[in-house]
């Protein structure tokens, strides 16, 4: 499956008095046609896409489905098969923010009404990057609720966690075939010193938690008090042990070179850039829950020379094919996003208006250099991947042919699981 994405982040700041719409902010909502021409144009099959909650989601049972109803009826038409993005970052003002416990129920039926209308989608991101939500939501105090303590940040992860769950189960119920990926941030924290090992530790496996609990699986013992102390029960903790739902899945790992961390003896962290890669970070998420993979999310600025995103995304498409050839299923790549972002450069935290020249085109939608090049890699792999052993096929029933969703493919995944 080769990927792109045109994000649909809607955090707030500013303490919720500012939104940052990030469809807005790139042109979007007024070139949609055109945006997906060129997906199409490039040899694109796939598209991380969704409407946007804030303007979507109306109240309890209120929805505004116009723009989604205009945009993924072109998609359809154009044979673009979207892997439907529906909480990005945000929620809307009348839900406040992730620490409301309100949000995991309320969502699991806004899940299930957006499946009910297009119910020829199969593929879905209920929650992006789950653990990235609630750690800059809630740690660091950047977005929405703006807070930045572990008991605020536990909050917002159970319950950005149960959403996604519970919106899972709800597609289920019109769509028994649907297929989850999760596209979650992929982290590796290097001690600096061997004083700086124990916090490594901890915070490698923090990583995990959003996953962990996703998935039902046991988190390790620290994790577990550090959940306690934050406020988890038992009972919501058994929630997510009791949750069975992994079979629907594939682990969507985004990398970028951010994600990996030099973590010094306090426990403070600062960027190392690329140390193990996202072959060795992937092989060591797929060693815990055994699920097939994909490559969610990565991108580079152009640069100075006007190749390093370019040179990136072949390291990027090398590492894939390693991650295949040393056993692992992975089905896709994805470059993000379709075109340059916005304030990107700040984490979405700044409403300046900086334009990042990550796109595989500008936002005059003229092609960068990595999307020619993105062009080239697809023409050149795509006939060769479904011969050889090199990549799953993941079982997507075709868009004009819906008679027959609930017998098809029913399992998922579950091979893998």
């Amino acid at each position: 499956m080769f990927s792109t994405g045109i994000e649909n982040s809607v955090p707030t700041i500013e303490g919720g008095r500012t939104r940052v719409d990030e469809m807005e902010s790139c042109g979007h909502y007024r070139r949609w046609r055109e945006d997906f021409a060129l997906c199409h144009e490039m040899g694109i099959g796939y598209l991380r896409y969704g409407p946007p909650i804030h303007t979507t989601w109306l109240a309890p049972g209120r929805y505004d489905w116009d723009f989604a109803d205009a945009t993924f009826a072109e998609l359809r038409r154009l044979g673009i098969v979207p892997i439907v993005d529906l909480c990005h970052f945000g929620l809307p003002d009348w839900l406040g923010n992730f620490q409301n416990g309100d949000f995991p129920v309320l969502f699991g039926h806004y899940g299930r009404e957006f499946a009910a209308r297009f119910p020829w989608v199969q593929l879905y991101t209920p929650v992006n990057e789950m653990f990235i939500c609630a750690t800059f939501s809630a740690q660091y105090g950047w977005w929405n609720e703006q807070l930045a303590s572990d008991r605020a940040f536990v909050t917002a992860l159970k319950h950005i966690v149960k959403a996604n769950v519970l919106a899972m189960r709800a597609i289920l119920t019109v769509r028994p075939d649907a297929i989850f990926i999760q596209s979650e941030s992929s982290e590796y924290f290097h001690a600096e010193s061997p004083a700086a090992i124990r916090p490594a530790e901890l915070l490698n496996s923090k990583r995990f938690l959003s996953l962990d609990l996703n998935y039902g699986r046991p988190v390790d013992s620290e994790m577990y008090e550090y959940l306690m102390d934050g406020g988890m029960t038992r009972e919501e903790y058994h929630f997510f042990l009791d949750n069975r739902l992994k079979h629907h899945c594939i682990m969507g790992n985004d990398y970028y070179k951010t994600n990996e961390h030099r973590v010094a003896a306090d426990g403070m962290t600062c960027a190392s850039g690329e140390v193990f890669g996202y072959d060795e970070i992937t092989r060591q998420y797929h060693a815990r829950y055994g699920l097939p993979v994909m490559h969610t999310e990565t991108n580079l600025n152009e640069g100075p020379l006007g190749t390093e995103s370019a040179d990136w995304l072949w390291k990027q498409w090398a590492n894939v094919l390693r991650v295949r050839n040393d056993g692992v299923p992975i089905v896709g790549f994805t470059w993000y996003s379709l075109t340059d972002q916005v304030d990107w450069d700040s984490a979405l935290r700044l409403r300046k208006g900086n334009v990042n020249p990550l796109g595989l085109y500008d936002l005059d939608r003229k092609i960068r250099k990595v999307g020619e090049e993105y062009r080239k890699l697809i023409a050149a792999w795509k006939d060769v991947l479904p011969t050889q052993s090199i990549c799953l096929t993941v079982p997507v029933v075709p868009l004009d042919d819906i008679a027959n969703i609930g017998e098809a493919g029913r399992s998922g995944v579950a091979a893998h699981a």
